[in-house]
């Protein structure tokens, strides 16, 4: 299933190289700002988790 959406300029006025350029811009835009899909992630290491536990078990307000 391809679930990348198909892209079209309309209503423009520019050469068929400009239309190519542009869709590939925005094709470039959309790959780099998508988010990583779960299975692609990096697996966390122990140090983070740790971290990320450390700041959750802390009290915001306590003056350490």
């Amino acid at each position: 299933m391809n679930r990348r959406p198909r892209m079209e300029l309309l209503g423009h006025a520019a050469s068929p190289e400009e239309t190519a350029a542009v869709i590939a811009a925005v094709e470039q835009f959309v790959r780099d700002t998508a988010p990583v899909a779960a299975s692609e992630a990096a697996p966390e290491s122990g140090w983070v988790r740790a971290a990320r536990a450390e700041a959750v078990e802390r009290d915001p307000y306590a003056r350490h």
